[in-house]
């Protein structure tokens, strides 16, 4: 018949408390580092997003300002082109002669209107590729950081 160990069931005579201490010391430490190492790349993280930011919002000012000053610009030459039609007008001399000034008029605007939305688009392009480029730079930075890692 099998003899049965009457040993205290809680001694476990391989187990050394001071290895158990010093691997959970190591484990904490390990843990502690890595940590750190997360919050000085969350820092940086995040530092470099408030650079991105500040100067997305400078250009989004400088681009608003460009799109301003080309609509003024706009407006200004259809007030004069406008003004210029109007005296034109007043010396009409029959209706054959206000309806040829009046074609040629709307014609001109047409497609001085057509060349001006083509610049306001092309000027619209560039600020927006100018507004894109740093959040571009700083997102592939990000992901150029994380294949490192």
């Amino acid at each position: 018949m099998a003899t049965i160990k009457t040993d205290d069931v809680f001694s476990i005579a391989s187990f050394d408390p001071s290895k158990f201490t010093e691997s959970f010391r190591e484990f904490a430490e390990k843990g502690a580092q890595q940590s750190k190492d997360a919050y000085a790349k969350l820092k940086t993280a995040g530092e470099e997003a408030g650079k991105t930011l500040e100067a997305t919002v400078q250009t989004a000012q400088a681009g608003s300002v460009e799109i301003g000053l080309k609509a003024i610009d706009i407006l200004r030459i259809n007030s004069e082109n406008s003004l210029s039609h109007f005296e034109a007008l007043l010396g009409v001399k029959s209706p054959a002669e206000f309806f040829e000034l009046q074609t040629s008029f709307i014609r001109k605007q047409a497609e001085l209107t057509v060349e001006q939305a083509k610049s306001i688009q092309e000027t619209t392009k560039q600020v927006a590729e100018k507004l894109a480029k740093p959040s571009k730079e700083a997102a592939e930075k990000a992901m150029a950081s994380f294949k490192v890692a």
